[in-house]
Protein backbone atom coordinates (compact mmCIF):
# COMPACT_ATOMS: atom_id res chain seq x y z
CA UNK A 1 0.00 0.00 0.00
CA UNK A 2 1.17 3.53 -0.79
CA UNK A 3 0.76 5.74 2.28
CA UNK A 4 0.58 8.77 0.00
CA UNK A 5 -2.87 7.60 -1.14
CA UNK A 6 -4.21 8.62 2.27
CA UNK A 7 -2.46 11.98 2.47
CA UNK A 8 -4.40 14.70 0.64
CA UNK A 9 -2.60 17.55 2.41
CA UNK A 10 0.96 16.72 3.40
CA UNK A 11 1.81 19.91 5.30
CA UNK A 12 0.19 23.12 6.49
CA UNK A 13 1.85 26.38 7.48
CA UNK A 14 0.76 28.74 10.22
CA UNK A 15 -0.61 26.04 12.54
CA UNK A 16 -0.89 26.77 16.27
CA UNK A 17 -0.04 23.92 18.64
CA UNK A 18 -1.36 23.81 22.18
CA UNK A 19 0.44 21.10 24.17
CA UNK A 20 0.46 20.27 27.91
CA UNK A 21 3.31 21.88 29.87
CA UNK A 22 4.27 24.17 26.95
CA UNK A 23 3.13 27.62 25.82
CA UNK A 24 1.24 27.77 22.49
CA UNK A 25 3.47 27.94 19.43
CA UNK A 26 3.01 28.58 15.72
CA UNK A 27 4.66 26.50 13.02
CA UNK A 28 4.34 23.90 10.28
CA UNK A 29 2.37 20.65 10.59
CA UNK A 30 3.38 17.69 8.40
CA UNK A 31 1.73 14.29 7.92
CA UNK A 32 3.79 11.25 6.84
CA UNK A 33 2.90 7.58 6.55
CA UNK A 34 3.63 6.94 10.22
CA UNK A 35 4.12 10.29 11.96
CA UNK A 36 2.68 13.69 12.67
CA UNK A 37 5.47 16.30 12.76
CA UNK A 38 5.14 19.84 14.10
CA UNK A 39 8.01 22.33 13.82
CA UNK A 40 7.89 25.96 14.97
CA UNK A 41 11.23 26.83 13.34
CA UNK A 42 12.06 29.62 15.75
CA UNK A 43 15.63 30.71 15.28
CA UNK A 44 16.23 31.36 18.97
CA UNK A 45 14.58 28.16 20.30
CA UNK A 46 13.46 25.77 17.55
CA UNK A 47 10.96 23.17 18.76
CA UNK A 48 9.77 19.96 17.18
CA UNK A 49 7.06 17.51 18.13
CA UNK A 50 6.98 14.02 16.60
CA UNK A 51 3.88 11.90 17.23
CA UNK A 52 3.68 8.29 16.10
CA UNK A 53 0.30 7.99 14.37
CA UNK A 54 -0.21 4.60 16.03
CA UNK A 55 -0.20 6.48 19.36
CA UNK A 56 -3.36 8.38 18.42
CA UNK A 57 -6.42 6.94 20.14
CA UNK A 58 -9.07 9.46 19.09
CA UNK A 59 -9.35 12.60 16.99
CA UNK A 60 -11.95 15.35 17.34
CA UNK A 61 -12.33 18.10 14.75
CA UNK A 62 -14.32 21.29 14.40
CA UNK A 63 -14.37 23.89 11.64
CA UNK A 64 -15.86 27.35 11.38
CA UNK A 65 -16.20 30.20 8.93
CA UNK A 66 -14.71 33.35 10.35
CA UNK A 67 -15.77 36.75 9.07
CA UNK A 68 -13.42 38.42 11.47
CA UNK A 69 -11.65 37.50 14.69
CA UNK A 70 -8.47 38.27 16.52
CA UNK A 71 -5.93 35.48 16.05
CA UNK A 72 -3.63 34.11 18.74
CA UNK A 73 -0.46 35.26 16.99
CA UNK A 74 0.80 37.28 14.11
CA UNK A 75 4.19 37.00 12.48
CA UNK A 76 5.35 39.71 14.85
CA UNK A 77 4.08 37.84 17.88
CA UNK A 78 1.05 40.10 18.41
CA UNK A 79 -2.61 39.26 17.82
CA UNK A 80 -4.07 40.36 14.52
CA UNK A 81 -7.44 40.46 12.71
CA UNK A 82 -8.06 37.35 10.59
CA UNK A 83 -10.86 36.47 8.18
CA UNK A 84 -11.74 33.30 6.28
CA UNK A 85 -12.14 29.80 7.72
CA UNK A 86 -10.23 27.66 10.16
CA UNK A 87 -10.45 24.39 12.00
CA UNK A 88 -9.32 22.77 15.20
CA UNK A 89 -8.09 19.22 15.61
CA UNK A 90 -7.85 17.72 19.09
CA UNK A 91 -5.71 14.60 19.21
CA UNK A 92 -6.02 12.27 22.19
CA UNK A 93 -3.09 9.90 22.45
CA UNK A 94 -2.86 6.43 23.94
CA UNK A 95 -0.24 7.71 26.40
CA UNK A 96 -2.98 10.10 27.66
CA UNK A 97 -1.44 13.24 26.16
CA UNK A 98 -3.97 15.62 24.54
CA UNK A 99 -2.81 17.92 21.73
CA UNK A 100 -4.71 20.69 19.98
CA UNK A 101 -3.87 22.04 16.51
CA UNK A 102 -5.53 25.21 15.24
CA UNK A 103 -5.32 25.02 11.43
CA UNK A 104 -6.05 27.87 9.01
CA UNK A 105 -8.32 26.73 6.19
CA UNK A 106 -11.32 24.46 6.62
CA UNK A 107 -10.39 22.15 3.74
CA UNK A 108 -6.83 21.71 4.98
CA UNK A 109 -8.10 20.92 8.47
CA UNK A 110 -10.51 18.26 7.22
CA UNK A 111 -7.86 16.71 4.96
CA UNK A 112 -5.33 16.50 7.79
CA UNK A 113 -7.95 14.98 10.12
CA UNK A 114 -9.00 12.39 7.56
CA UNK A 115 -5.38 11.36 6.91
CA UNK A 116 -4.72 10.95 10.63
CA UNK A 117 -7.89 8.93 11.16
CA UNK A 118 -7.01 6.55 8.34
CA UNK A 119 -3.28 6.13 8.95
CA UNK A 120 -3.59 5.73 12.74
CA UNK A 121 -5.96 2.76 12.37
CA UNK A 122 -4.13 0.59 9.82
CA UNK A 123 -4.61 -3.07 10.75
CA UNK A 124 -1.91 -4.60 8.54
CA UNK A 125 0.99 -5.41 10.85
CA UNK A 126 3.71 -5.29 8.18
CA UNK A 127 2.68 -1.72 7.31
CA UNK A 128 3.27 -0.53 10.87
CA UNK A 129 6.27 1.61 11.75
CA UNK A 130 8.42 -1.09 13.47
CA UNK A 131 8.95 -2.64 10.01
CA UNK A 132 10.40 0.67 8.79
CA UNK A 133 12.29 1.79 11.92
CA UNK A 134 16.09 1.67 11.69
CA UNK A 135 17.82 2.89 14.87
CA UNK A 136 21.18 4.47 14.11
CA UNK A 137 23.10 2.60 16.81
CA UNK A 138 21.63 -0.87 16.17
CA UNK A 139 23.53 -3.79 14.73
CA UNK A 140 21.51 -4.91 11.66
CA UNK A 141 19.24 -7.79 12.68
CA UNK A 142 20.98 -8.35 15.97
CA UNK A 143 19.67 -11.19 18.15
CA UNK A 144 15.95 -10.65 18.75
CA UNK A 145 14.85 -11.05 22.35
CA UNK A 146 16.68 -11.81 25.57
CA UNK A 147 16.07 -15.53 25.94
CA UNK A 148 13.89 -18.46 24.89
CA UNK A 149 12.44 -21.58 26.58
CA UNK A 150 15.43 -23.68 25.48
CA UNK A 151 17.91 -21.34 27.11
CA UNK A 152 15.76 -20.96 30.23
CA UNK A 153 15.57 -24.74 30.62
CA UNK A 154 19.31 -25.18 30.10
CA UNK A 155 20.12 -22.57 32.74
CA UNK A 156 17.75 -24.11 35.33
CA UNK A 157 19.64 -27.34 35.92
CA UNK A 158 17.46 -28.32 38.90
CA UNK A 159 14.65 -29.06 36.44
CA UNK A 160 16.47 -31.70 34.43
CA UNK A 161 15.62 -34.71 36.61
CA UNK A 162 11.82 -34.41 36.64
CA UNK A 163 11.13 -31.96 33.80
CA UNK A 164 11.90 -31.95 30.10
CA UNK A 165 11.80 -29.55 27.16
CA UNK A 166 9.10 -30.57 24.70
CA UNK A 167 8.95 -29.40 21.08
CA UNK A 168 5.50 -30.88 20.52
CA UNK A 169 4.35 -27.40 19.48
CA UNK A 170 7.23 -26.67 17.11
CA UNK A 171 4.84 -25.98 14.21
CA UNK A 172 2.23 -24.28 16.48
CA UNK A 173 -0.33 -26.96 15.59
CA UNK A 174 -0.97 -28.11 19.18
CA UNK A 175 -1.39 -24.65 20.72
CA UNK A 176 -1.37 -21.53 18.49
CA UNK A 177 -0.61 -19.21 21.43
CA UNK A 178 2.32 -21.18 22.95
CA UNK A 179 5.96 -20.91 21.84
CA UNK A 180 7.51 -23.84 19.91
CA UNK A 181 9.17 -25.27 23.04
CA UNK A 182 7.67 -25.67 26.53
CA UNK A 183 8.71 -27.29 29.82
CA UNK A 184 6.60 -30.27 30.95
CA UNK A 185 6.96 -33.28 33.30
CA UNK A 186 9.42 -35.91 32.01
CA UNK A 187 6.88 -38.69 32.52
CA UNK A 188 4.40 -37.17 30.05
CA UNK A 189 4.94 -38.03 26.38
CA UNK A 190 4.27 -35.69 23.47
CA UNK A 191 1.35 -37.88 22.39
CA UNK A 192 -0.19 -37.45 25.84
CA UNK A 193 0.37 -33.68 25.63
CA UNK A 194 -1.62 -33.57 22.39
CA UNK A 195 -4.56 -35.22 24.16
CA UNK A 196 -4.26 -32.83 27.11
CA UNK A 197 -4.21 -29.87 24.69
CA UNK A 198 -7.56 -30.95 23.26
CA UNK A 199 -8.95 -30.97 26.79
CA UNK A 200 -7.77 -27.42 27.61
CA UNK A 201 -9.07 -24.08 26.35
CA UNK A 202 -7.16 -22.87 23.31
CA UNK A 203 -4.91 -25.92 23.48
CA UNK A 204 -3.12 -24.38 26.46
CA UNK A 205 -2.10 -27.52 28.35
CA UNK A 206 -0.34 -27.05 31.74
CA UNK A 207 3.28 -25.89 31.31
CA UNK A 208 5.91 -24.89 33.83
CA UNK A 209 6.56 -21.17 34.11
CA UNK A 210 8.51 -20.97 37.39
CA UNK A 211 10.73 -23.21 39.51
CA UNK A 212 11.30 -22.08 43.11
CA UNK A 213 14.88 -22.92 43.96
CA UNK A 214 14.32 -22.64 47.72
CA UNK A 215 12.03 -25.66 47.95
CA UNK A 216 11.68 -27.14 44.45
CA UNK A 217 8.02 -26.16 44.08
CA UNK A 218 6.71 -24.95 40.73
CA UNK A 219 4.08 -22.71 39.14
CA UNK A 220 2.25 -23.95 36.08
CA UNK A 221 -0.28 -22.14 33.92
CA UNK A 222 -2.90 -23.34 31.45
CA UNK A 223 -6.34 -22.72 30.00
CA UNK A 224 -9.49 -24.02 31.70
CA UNK A 225 -10.33 -27.72 31.33
CA UNK A 226 -13.10 -28.40 28.79
CA UNK A 227 -15.20 -30.46 31.19
CA UNK A 228 -18.57 -29.25 29.96
CA UNK A 229 -22.02 -30.11 31.23
CA UNK A 230 -21.33 -33.84 30.72
CA UNK A 231 -18.31 -33.71 33.07
CA UNK A 232 -15.79 -34.99 30.56
CA UNK A 233 -12.48 -36.38 31.80
CA UNK A 234 -9.00 -36.62 30.37
CA UNK A 235 -6.80 -39.28 31.98
CA UNK A 236 -3.66 -37.76 30.48
CA UNK A 237 -4.50 -34.40 32.04
CA UNK A 238 -5.05 -36.02 35.43
CA UNK A 239 -1.76 -37.93 35.09
CA UNK A 240 0.14 -34.77 34.19
CA UNK A 241 -1.04 -33.00 37.33
CA UNK A 242 -0.29 -36.06 39.48
CA UNK A 243 3.28 -36.04 38.14
CA UNK A 244 3.66 -32.38 39.10
CA UNK A 245 3.05 -33.03 42.80
CA UNK A 246 4.76 -36.42 42.99
CA UNK A 247 6.29 -36.73 46.44
CA UNK A 248 4.02 -34.04 47.88
CA UNK A 249 0.71 -34.38 49.69
CA UNK A 250 -1.16 -31.80 47.60
CA UNK A 251 -1.08 -28.90 45.17
CA UNK A 252 -3.19 -25.81 44.68
CA UNK A 253 -5.22 -24.67 41.68
CA UNK A 254 -5.85 -20.92 41.63
CA UNK A 255 -8.80 -20.15 39.38
CA UNK A 256 -9.07 -16.43 38.53
CA UNK A 257 -12.87 -16.71 38.28
CA UNK A 258 -15.55 -16.82 40.96
CA UNK A 259 -17.12 -20.24 41.68
CA UNK A 260 -20.29 -18.99 39.98
CA UNK A 261 -18.43 -17.92 36.81
CA UNK A 262 -16.59 -21.26 36.74
CA UNK A 263 -19.92 -23.11 36.99
CA UNK A 264 -21.37 -21.01 34.20
CA UNK A 265 -18.33 -21.78 32.07
CA UNK A 266 -18.95 -25.52 32.59
CA UNK A 267 -22.42 -25.16 31.12
CA UNK A 268 -20.81 -23.49 28.08
CA UNK A 269 -18.27 -26.29 27.52
CA UNK A 270 -15.52 -25.09 29.88
CA UNK A 271 -15.25 -25.71 33.59
CA UNK A 272 -12.85 -26.59 36.37
CA UNK A 273 -11.01 -29.54 37.91
CA UNK A 274 -13.35 -31.62 40.06
CA UNK A 275 -12.32 -32.95 43.49
CA UNK A 276 -13.14 -36.50 42.47
CA UNK A 277 -10.74 -36.51 39.50
CA UNK A 278 -8.02 -34.29 40.97
CA UNK A 279 -8.17 -35.43 44.59
CA UNK A 280 -4.74 -34.12 45.58
CA UNK A 281 -5.38 -30.64 44.25
CA UNK A 282 -7.19 -27.98 46.26
CA UNK A 283 -9.03 -25.38 44.19
CA UNK A 284 -9.01 -21.71 45.25
CA UNK A 285 -11.20 -19.16 43.44
CA UNK A 286 -10.21 -15.49 43.23
CA UNK A 287 -12.41 -13.46 40.90
CA UNK A 288 -10.44 -11.04 38.72
CA UNK A 289 -12.11 -8.76 36.23
CA UNK A 290 -10.87 -8.67 32.66
CA UNK A 291 -12.02 -7.66 29.18
CA UNK A 292 -14.71 -5.02 28.85
CA UNK A 293 -15.06 -4.46 32.60
CA UNK A 294 -11.38 -3.64 33.00
CA UNK A 295 -11.34 -1.44 29.88
CA UNK A 296 -14.32 0.57 31.12
CA UNK A 297 -12.61 0.97 34.49
CA UNK A 298 -9.60 2.52 32.74
CA UNK A 299 -11.86 4.87 30.75
CA UNK A 300 -13.61 6.07 33.93
CA UNK A 301 -10.26 6.59 35.68
CA UNK A 302 -8.88 8.69 32.84
CA UNK A 303 -12.10 10.72 32.79
CA UNK A 304 -11.67 11.35 36.53
CA UNK A 305 -8.06 12.43 36.07
CA UNK A 306 -9.15 14.90 33.35
CA UNK A 307 -11.75 16.51 35.62
CA UNK A 308 -10.79 20.18 35.97
CA UNK A 309 -13.57 21.18 38.35
CA UNK A 310 -11.10 21.31 41.28
CA UNK A 311 -13.77 19.75 43.50
CA UNK A 312 -11.95 17.23 45.71
CA UNK A 313 -15.06 15.32 46.81
CA UNK A 314 -16.21 14.95 43.22
CA UNK A 315 -12.77 13.82 42.09
CA UNK A 316 -12.44 11.22 44.86
CA UNK A 317 -15.94 9.93 44.07
CA UNK A 318 -15.01 9.50 40.39
CA UNK A 319 -11.75 7.79 41.34
CA UNK A 320 -13.59 5.32 43.58
CA UNK A 321 -16.31 4.70 40.99
CA UNK A 322 -13.71 3.77 38.38
CA UNK A 323 -12.73 0.80 40.63
CA UNK A 324 -9.23 0.81 39.11
CA UNK A 325 -7.48 0.66 42.48
CA UNK A 326 -9.79 -2.22 43.43
CA UNK A 327 -8.49 -4.13 40.42
CA UNK A 328 -4.93 -3.32 41.51
CA UNK A 329 -5.74 -4.59 45.00
CA UNK A 330 -7.27 -7.82 43.69
CA UNK A 331 -4.30 -8.50 41.40
CA UNK A 332 -1.75 -7.98 44.18
CA UNK A 333 -3.85 -10.01 46.61
CA UNK A 334 -4.16 -12.95 44.21
CA UNK A 335 -0.47 -12.83 43.32
CA UNK A 336 0.32 -12.73 47.04
CA UNK A 337 -1.84 -15.83 47.57
CA UNK A 338 0.03 -17.62 44.78
CA UNK A 339 3.41 -16.66 46.24
CA UNK A 340 2.28 -17.72 49.71
CA UNK A 341 1.26 -21.18 48.48
CA UNK A 342 4.71 -21.69 46.94
CA UNK A 343 7.03 -19.78 49.30
CA UNK A 344 5.41 -20.29 52.72
CA UNK A 345 3.24 -23.40 52.36
CA UNK A 346 5.68 -25.23 50.10
CA UNK A 347 3.23 -26.48 47.48
CA UNK A 348 3.11 -26.32 43.69
CA UNK A 349 0.37 -24.31 42.01
CA UNK A 350 -1.52 -24.42 38.72
CA UNK A 351 -3.02 -21.09 37.63
CA UNK A 352 -5.77 -20.59 35.07
CA UNK A 353 -8.94 -18.66 34.37
CA UNK A 354 -10.77 -19.18 31.11
CA UNK A 355 -8.29 -18.68 28.28
CA UNK A 356 -5.14 -18.37 30.38
CA UNK A 357 -3.78 -15.42 28.39
CA UNK A 358 -4.71 -12.46 30.63
CA UNK A 359 -5.14 -12.64 34.42
CA UNK A 360 -3.24 -15.94 34.54
CA UNK A 361 -0.14 -14.27 33.12
CA UNK A 362 -0.67 -11.21 35.29
CA UNK A 363 -0.57 -13.01 38.63
CA UNK A 364 2.13 -15.51 37.66
CA UNK A 365 4.37 -12.55 36.74
CA UNK A 366 3.63 -10.62 39.94
CA UNK A 367 4.16 -13.70 42.11
CA UNK A 368 7.61 -14.24 40.63
CA UNK A 369 8.56 -10.63 41.36
CA UNK A 370 7.36 -11.07 44.95
CA UNK A 371 9.35 -14.30 45.52
CA UNK A 372 12.38 -14.20 43.27
CA UNK A 373 15.08 -11.50 43.58
CA UNK A 374 16.41 -12.36 40.11
CA UNK A 375 13.13 -11.07 38.64
CA UNK A 376 13.62 -7.68 40.33
CA UNK A 377 16.77 -6.62 38.49
CA UNK A 378 16.48 -4.63 35.26
CA UNK A 379 17.62 -7.59 33.15
CA UNK A 380 15.56 -10.08 35.13
CA UNK A 381 12.37 -8.02 34.96
CA UNK A 382 12.56 -7.54 31.19
CA UNK A 383 13.33 -11.24 30.77
CA UNK A 384 10.29 -12.07 32.91
CA UNK A 385 8.01 -9.89 30.78
CA UNK A 386 9.35 -11.51 27.64
CA UNK A 387 8.79 -15.01 29.06
CA UNK A 388 5.43 -14.50 30.76
CA UNK A 389 3.71 -12.08 28.38
CA UNK A 390 5.36 -11.97 24.95
CA UNK A 391 6.30 -15.65 24.57
CA UNK A 392 3.38 -16.93 26.65
CA UNK A 393 0.82 -15.55 24.21
CA UNK A 394 -0.70 -12.39 25.65
CA UNK A 395 -2.58 -10.88 22.66
CA UNK A 396 -1.03 -7.40 22.69
CA UNK A 397 -2.41 -6.48 19.27
CA UNK A 398 -5.98 -7.02 20.45
CA UNK A 399 -5.69 -5.85 24.05
CA UNK A 400 -3.80 -2.63 23.27
CA UNK A 401 -5.66 -1.64 20.09
CA UNK A 402 -7.15 1.33 21.94
CA UNK A 403 -6.50 3.12 25.21
CA UNK A 404 -8.98 5.27 27.15
CA UNK A 405 -10.13 7.86 24.59
CA UNK A 406 -11.28 5.87 21.56
CA UNK A 407 -14.85 6.30 20.37
CA UNK A 408 -14.76 2.91 18.66
CA UNK A 409 -16.93 0.14 20.02
CA UNK A 410 -15.04 -2.03 22.50
CA UNK A 411 -14.05 -5.39 21.09
CA UNK A 412 -11.13 -7.26 22.64
CA UNK A 413 -9.33 -4.34 24.29
CA UNK A 414 -8.29 -4.79 27.91
CA UNK A 415 -5.51 -3.03 29.85
CA UNK A 416 -4.10 -6.16 31.49
CA UNK A 417 -0.49 -5.18 30.77
CA UNK A 418 -1.06 -1.65 32.08
CA UNK A 419 -2.60 -3.15 35.23
CA UNK A 420 0.51 -5.29 35.64
CA UNK A 421 2.77 -2.23 35.37
CA UNK A 422 0.60 -0.37 37.89
CA UNK A 423 0.93 -3.29 40.33
CA UNK A 424 4.70 -3.35 39.82
CA UNK A 425 4.77 0.40 40.50
CA UNK A 426 2.92 -0.23 43.80
CA UNK A 427 5.65 -2.76 44.71
CA UNK A 428 8.33 -0.29 43.61
CA UNK A 429 6.82 2.40 45.84
CA UNK A 430 6.42 0.12 48.87
CA UNK A 431 9.91 -1.40 48.46
CA UNK A 432 12.06 1.40 46.98
CA UNK A 433 15.33 -0.48 47.58
CA UNK A 434 14.24 -3.94 46.42
CA UNK A 435 13.64 -3.35 42.71
CA UNK A 436 16.57 -2.66 40.42
CA UNK A 437 14.70 -0.53 37.88
CA UNK A 438 13.13 2.91 37.96
CA UNK A 439 9.61 4.24 37.48
CA UNK A 440 10.82 5.66 34.16
CA UNK A 441 11.12 2.10 32.84
CA UNK A 442 7.50 1.32 33.76
CA UNK A 443 6.33 4.51 32.05
CA UNK A 444 8.34 3.64 28.94
CA UNK A 445 6.85 0.14 28.80
CA UNK A 446 3.32 1.49 29.30
CA UNK A 447 3.82 3.78 26.30
CA UNK A 448 5.54 1.20 24.08
CA UNK A 449 2.81 -1.43 24.59
CA UNK A 450 0.30 0.82 22.81
CA UNK A 451 2.53 2.40 20.16
CA UNK A 452 6.17 1.58 19.53
CA UNK A 453 9.09 1.86 17.12
CA UNK A 454 9.97 -1.73 18.04
CA UNK A 455 8.35 -5.05 17.15
CA UNK A 456 8.27 -6.58 20.64
CA UNK A 457 4.57 -5.93 21.29
CA UNK A 458 3.33 -6.55 17.75
CA UNK A 459 0.89 -9.41 17.05
CA UNK A 460 -0.97 -11.68 19.45
CA UNK A 461 1.33 -14.71 19.66
CA UNK A 462 4.70 -16.15 18.77
CA UNK A 463 3.07 -17.95 15.85
CA UNK A 464 1.89 -14.66 14.32
CA UNK A 465 5.31 -13.04 14.83
CA UNK A 466 6.93 -15.99 13.10
CA UNK A 467 4.50 -15.91 10.14
CA UNK A 468 5.05 -12.16 9.61
CA UNK A 469 8.83 -12.39 10.21
CA UNK A 470 8.64 -9.83 13.01
CA UNK A 471 11.85 -11.14 14.58
CA UNK A 472 13.71 -10.82 11.28
CA UNK A 473 12.41 -7.46 10.14
CA UNK A 474 11.98 -5.41 13.33
CA UNK A 475 14.11 -4.54 16.33
CA UNK A 476 13.61 -5.73 19.91
CA UNK A 477 12.63 -3.18 22.56
CA UNK A 478 14.03 -5.17 25.49
CA UNK A 479 17.50 -5.37 23.95
CA UNK A 480 17.40 -1.63 23.24
CA UNK A 481 16.52 -0.90 26.88
CA UNK A 482 19.61 -2.78 28.05
CA UNK A 483 22.12 -0.77 26.03
CA UNK A 484 24.49 1.31 28.21
CA UNK A 485 22.80 4.70 27.80
CA UNK A 486 19.29 3.37 28.41
CA UNK A 487 20.45 1.06 31.20
CA UNK A 488 21.78 4.04 33.12
CA UNK A 489 18.48 5.86 32.69
CA UNK A 490 16.29 2.95 33.79
CA UNK A 491 18.36 1.58 36.68
CA UNK A 492 17.35 2.30 40.28
CA UNK A 493 20.41 3.87 41.96
CA UNK A 494 19.02 2.97 45.41
CA UNK A 495 18.74 -0.75 44.62
CA UNK A 496 20.03 -3.20 47.23
CA UNK A 497 19.86 -6.91 46.50
CA UNK A 498 17.85 -8.99 48.97
CA UNK A 499 17.06 -12.69 48.89
CA UNK A 500 13.87 -12.14 50.89
CA UNK A 501 10.40 -12.14 49.38
CA UNK A 502 8.68 -8.75 49.26
CA UNK A 503 5.12 -9.05 50.53
CA UNK A 504 3.00 -6.09 49.41
CA UNK A 505 0.48 -4.39 51.64
CA UNK A 506 -2.92 -4.40 49.95
CA UNK A 507 -4.80 -2.24 52.46
CA UNK A 508 -6.60 0.59 50.64
CA UNK A 509 -4.46 3.20 52.39
CA UNK A 510 -1.32 1.44 51.09
CA UNK A 511 -2.33 1.69 47.43
CA UNK A 512 -2.03 4.95 45.55
CA UNK A 513 -2.97 6.31 42.16
CA UNK A 514 -0.02 5.96 39.79
CA UNK A 515 0.39 9.69 39.28
CA UNK A 516 3.44 9.28 37.09
CA UNK A 517 1.24 7.67 34.43
CA UNK A 518 -2.33 8.85 34.92
CA UNK A 519 -1.38 12.45 35.77
CA UNK A 520 1.85 12.55 33.78
CA UNK A 521 0.86 15.61 31.70
CA UNK A 522 0.18 17.87 34.68
CA UNK A 523 2.53 20.51 36.04
CA UNK A 524 2.59 18.97 39.51
CA UNK A 525 3.75 15.59 38.20
CA UNK A 526 6.39 17.25 36.03
CA UNK A 527 7.77 19.10 39.08
CA UNK A 528 7.86 15.79 40.97
CA UNK A 529 9.76 14.14 38.09
CA UNK A 530 12.30 16.96 38.11
CA UNK A 531 12.88 16.53 41.86
CA UNK A 532 13.22 12.76 41.47
CA UNK A 533 15.73 13.21 38.65
CA UNK A 534 17.75 15.62 40.79
CA UNK A 535 17.81 13.13 43.67
CA UNK A 536 18.79 10.37 41.23
CA UNK A 537 21.71 12.42 39.94
CA UNK A 538 22.85 13.19 43.50
CA UNK A 539 22.78 9.50 44.45
CA UNK A 540 24.72 8.58 41.30
CA UNK A 541 27.34 11.22 42.09
CA UNK A 542 27.69 9.95 45.66
CA UNK A 543 28.15 6.46 44.32
CA UNK A 544 31.13 7.62 42.25
CA UNK A 545 32.87 9.28 45.20
CA UNK A 546 35.82 7.34 46.68
CA UNK A 547 35.32 5.88 50.12
CA UNK A 548 37.40 7.69 52.75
Amino acid sequence: MEFSEHIKTANVEDVVLQQPLHPPSRGTLCVTGHHLLFSDRKEDSPRQLLVLLRNIDAIEKSVENLLSYYGLFSNTGRSERVSGSSGTIVIKCKDLCVLQFDIPGMEQCLNIAQSIETLSCLDCVVEMYPFFYRPSNAIPWDQWGLSNPEKHYTETKELHERWRLSTVNQDYSVCPSYPPAVIVPTAISDDALKKVAKFRQGGRFPVLCYYHRKNGMVILRSGQPLVGANRKRCKEDELLLRCVIEGSDKGYIIDTRSPQKAQQARMMGGGFESKSCYSNWKRLHRQMERGKTLQESLIKLVEACADKSHNMDRWLSKLENSKWLSHVQTALSTAGLLAECVERDGHSVLVHGSDGIDCTLLISTLAQIIMDPSCRTLDGFLGLLEREFVQAGHPFQQRCAHSAFSHARLQQESPIFLLLLDCVWQLWRQFPLALGFSEALLLRLATEAYASNYGTFLCNSDMERCALEVKKKTHCLFRALLKPKEREQYTNPLYEHTKLAIWPSIHPQSLQLWRGFFLRWTQQTRHLEEVQEEIRNMVNEWGKMPLS
